[in-house]
């Protein structure tokens, strides 16, 4: 059987979902507790790598294995051998081909910024706080540029196996900024990212809220080509994983 998990999970105390030489990772904690309700520790195929510190609400990974047991308990059987900050939200059979990344059509990411003087006590492990009022309308518009297949090579963080590869061209269907009172959100749908790509974005979406670049500077930092042109790369704990989009009823 073909099992196809969801996870969410509070990445903070972690170096990202893959297995790392480092620190303790997603996939470590999961496959610990697949030994411990199987017996095995099948090979597990994630939909993404999430930067260490990144968090999820919709991460997907599957996995083949003869399940002896009815596939909806699976995920409460998993959550008792997890740490509370990784849940299994739900676990169903699909096709046997079925891979979580290569099946992916796109993948939802959302940047959250508190734009506000003082940090909230119950967000700022998930929030980058900035004080200085950003112009979330200008934000907006430039956030319409990025919106297209495009090479995002200025987006791209050095040691990039894509970029390495010459393999930087991406599509992004969406990208649009909403404020909610003293948050900025920032989201993005695409069909693949790049590495630190959405923080790099959102790094140059804030250039434009603080006056620093305007929303029709951003087709020249694409065309540029070069990372020193775009802004900074914000902090992993603002980012989240919210949704995978797949073909499956």
């Amino acid at each position: 059987m073909n099992i196809l998990v969801t996870l969410a999970y509070d990445g903070t105390q972690y170096c990202g979902f893959q297995v790392q030489p480092n620190g303790t990772s997603v996939a470590a904690l999961f496959q610990d507790a697949l030994q411990a309700v199987l017996g095995a520790r099948p090979d597990i195929k994630g939909c993404s790598r999430t930067d260490a510190g990144v968090h999820a609400a919709a991460f997907c990974l599957n996995f083949h294995y003869d399940l002896r047991m009815p596939v909806q308990k699976l995920p409460l059987a998993l959550n008792q051998h997890l740490p509370d900050d990784v849940r299994v939200l739900a676990a169903r059979p699909v096709p046997e081909e079925f891979h979580a990344r290569y099946a992916a059509h796109t993948k939802t990411y959302r940047y959250r910024i508190r734009n506000c003087a003082v940090d909230s006590p119950f967000e700022s492990r998930y929030m980058h706080r900035i004080p200085r009022r950003l112009d979330d309308a200008a934000m907006n518009a430039a956030a319409a540029h990025f919106v297209g297949t495009h090479d995002f090579v200025a987006l791209c963080a050095a040691g990039s196996s894509a970029a390495a590869h010459g393999d930087t061209v991406r599509t992004i269907t969406d990208c649009h900024v909403e404020r909610y009172g003293d948050e900025v959100a920032i989201s993005v749908t695409a069909d693949g990212y790049l590495y630190n790509m959405v923080r790099i974005l959102a790094g140059t979406l804030v250039q434009v809220g603080e006056g620093r670049l305007s929303p029709q500077d951003i087709p020249a930092i694409l065309q540029s080509k070069n990372r020193k042109n775009a802004g900074p790369t914000l902090p992993a704990k603002g980012l989240i994983l919210e949704q995978v989009h797949y073909d499956l009823e």
